[in-house]
């Protein structure tokens, strides 16, 4: 059974499609938000899951925040940690201390459109598809080897709220699949940016992409 730690900012509606995925060998051992507001808090305690709240405001800076979020981690003992709609920027010694078990899942097919307002951004450039990735956290931002894709076309109609919606109902897919390859331990990280996927098909409704080299 592998422990798993959800990290919070807010609703956490991909933390809710995990946890009703409920992957076997899995085991929610806890939902950390630095909002004590945080809806995400509400469903999981609904959930039976424990809750704890460490709250960025609190502290002087983001090194000293960092140390107090591990601290509340490591008091749970998790194999991974997830990432779900997490709105803190974290240290490079936070990353490191979790390497090879932090993942995150990012609105865009990186490596294109790091960082925010990935929707906003896809249609002022004119891609014709657009999409999400979960990957493996590394100190370069949204630049960690990609585990899973999901594809989504972008159509004439699209504004940011409709495109979101769209990316955001292939999020939910895609977040689950990827925790439960790890908790499989079926995730297999080669080189610095490439994870294969162990006795996985070659097709997929979700489209793995082998990730591009990022540069940063």
């Amino acid at each position: 059974m592998k422990s798993i730690v959800i990290l919070v900012s807010g609703r956490g509606s991909n933390m809710e499609a995990i946890v009703r995925a409920a992957s076997p060998g899995a085991r929610i051992a806890a939902v950390i938000s630095n909002r004590p507001d945080a809806q995400g808090l509400q469903f999981a305690a609904a959930h039976g899951i424990p809750t704890a709240v460490v709250d960025h405001k609190a502290y002087p800076d983001r090194a000293a925040f960092d140390a107090a979020l591990a601290e509340a981690i490591d008091g749970f003992a998790p194999q991974l940690v997830v990432l779900a709609g997490f709105m803190r920027v974290l240290t490079d010694d936070f990353v490191r201390r979790y390497d090879g078990r932090l993942l995150n899942i990012h609105p865009s097919l990186l490596p294109s459109f790091p960082g925010l307002h990935t929707h906003r951004r896809a249609l002022e450039a004119g891609v014709r598809v657009h999409g999400a990735t979960v990957h493996f956290v590394t100190p370069a931002l949204d630049c960690g080897p990609v585990v899973i894709q999901a594809v989504v076309p972008v159509l004439a109609d699209d504004d940011e709220a409709r495109l979101a919606a769209r990316v955001l109902a292939e999020e939910h897919r895609i977040y689950p699949q990827a925790v439960r390859w790890f908790v499989e331990d079926r995730l297999l990280i080669e080189g610095a940016n490439r994870v294969r996927v162990r006795d996985e098909a070659t097709t997929t409704s979700a489209l793995v992409v082998p990730p591009v080299e990022c540069v940063s």
